[in-house]
């Protein structure tokens, strides 16, 4: 360690006097010993003072996979003729599975179906069939208002062309068993429930499924929730060495306590997301920008020296070989990047500071 790190650190090697000026009681650099040559076991090296954008990040471990996970419950009675494969992506207005050879429908909507629909019923659900024809192209917003929740003639003429479309009797009325609502436009199954062949029946789930949009999942832990936003950018790092952006979409409100320790569950949404590939549950590590500095000076995190009589200071090698130590006052820190923003009377931009040598 140099004369002027061991000073540093055992010793009360400055103090403030008025004005804040930083007083050596001494100059240990008046001798040969001072320089960053190693003595004993530690090396030190040298490192810049950089000027820019900094940002405070916090690094997490996360896991990549699908976002929402939703149970898929059956109205219909009798033999499952057709179901769809694990993995395997439906889209709302496509035929999801068959019971004693007829179609059931994807529907896009929150509400569960729970009657049969025909003309002049009113209800919320049927506002929802009215938004899914139009979402899907059976009619246009002039036909059939998709804010509507009543059942008239534009649902009617709609429904029918849906159920021409995927093989079903041109009824115009929704009976139940003919459809599923989920809250996606599009689902990727996760579990098979039912069996091709077996019988079934109403209030059956036949098989789970999330949406198709990618999310991160973290762990955070709950006493570093002030830490983490909603719409704060992160940095996702890939099982492949890749990354990719993204942004916190949710962060939860109700803390779960395990073996290992007292946590929130953070949702990240990828903003590029067709590059995280398709893995599924996949350990990730994020970097969350949780601040933002800008034109800034920034120092290595190892570069600070703890002064005996309170503060922190950086070694500056000066262009001639000589050491001083710069009081500085220490800003946001990036974890990720192992570096802080600091402030002090002499600090500039491109000087070298002494760091410990790796």
């Amino acid at each position: 360690m140099s004369t002027i790190r061991r000073a540093a650190t055992l010793v009360a090697v400055g103090a403030l006097v008025a004005g804040g000026v930083w007083v050596l009681r001494a100059n240990p650099f008046a001798t040969p010993a001072a320089s960053t040559t190693a003595q004993g076991a530690a090396r030190t090296g040298v490192a810049q003072v950089t000027r820019g954008a900094l940002s405070a990040r916090t690094l997490q471990n996360g896991t990549l996979g699908y976002a929402g996970e939703f149970q898929v419950v059956n109205k219909a009675s009798g033999t499952v003729t057709m179901l769809p494969a694990v993995g395997q992506v439906v889209t709302a207005g496509r035929v999801l599975y068959r019971v004693d050879g007829k179609p059931v429908m994807l529907l896009n909507g929150v509400v569960p179906i729970y009657r049969s629909l025909s003309w002049g019923t009113e209800g919320v659900d049927v506002q929802q069939l009215n938004a899914a024809l139009v979402v899907l192209g059976y009619a246009t917003k002039d036909e059939l208002d998709p804010e509507s929740d009543y059942f008239g003639r534009g649902t009617y003429n709609a429904l029918r062309e849906l159920q021409d479309k995927v093989g079903l009797e041109e009824s115009g009325n929704l009976s139940l068993g003919q459809a599923v609502f989920v809250p996606a436009k599009a689902i990727r199954v996760l579990k098979v429930n039912a069996v091709s062949g077996a019988q079934t029946a109403a209030g059956t789930v036949v098989l789970q499924a999330s949406s198709t949009a990618r999310q991160v999942t973290i762990e955070l832990n709950a006493s570093q929730q002030s830490r983490v936003a909603v719409d704060d950018k992160v940095i996702i790092a890939l099982p492949n060495g890749k990354t990719v952006p993204g942004v916190v979409s949710e962060v939860g409100k109700v803390a779960t306590t395990s073996d290992s320790g007292t946590t929130i569950e953070v949702k990240i949404r990828p903003t590029r997301p067709t590059q995280t590939g398709s893995l599924d549950k996949a350990p990730v590590q994020v970097s969350i920008v949780t601040d933002t500095a800008e034109d800034v000076l920034s120092v290595p995190v190892n570069s600070l020296l703890a002064l005996a009589g309170g503060g922190y200071a950086v070694e500056v090698v000066d262009i001639g070989g000589g050491h001083r130590l710069v009081g500085v006052t220490t800003g946001l820190f990036d974890d990720s990047e192992g570096k802080v923003e600091v402030t002090g009377d002499g600090l500039r931009a491109g000087q070298n500071i002494v760091v410990p040598s790796s």
